[in-house]
């Protein structure tokens, strides 16, 4: 279960710094999110898929790593990323 390849280098190009921008906190935050998404549609019809589950969880905890990396080095960077992509905090 992972995004496409087109839908992954449409949201590197939209949360990107400047042109090229592949490894930024934002990008990198960016394609989890939408990756979690994808996992958590899959989970609605997929209720036993426990392996699953479990790189969901992995995927959470690197995002939530990434979000508190930006908050300790530039408060408003990760403000406006989590207003962008509409997350809780």
């Amino acid at each position: 279960m992972s995004i496409t390849p087109e839908e992954k280098a449409r949201v590197m190009q939209e949360y990107a710094t400047k042109e090229g921008d592949t490894g930024s906190p934002e990008v990198q935050v960016a394609i989890l999110s939408s990756r979690i998404a994808t996992l958590t549609e899959h989970f609605k019809t997929h209720k036993k898929d426990n392996h699953g589950r479990r790189g969901l969880l992995k995927m959470v905890a690197q995002r939530r790593k990434l979000l508190d990396y930006l908050k300790a080095n530039d408060e408003a960077r990760y403000q406006s990323l989590i207003a962008r992509l509409g997350l809780r905090r």
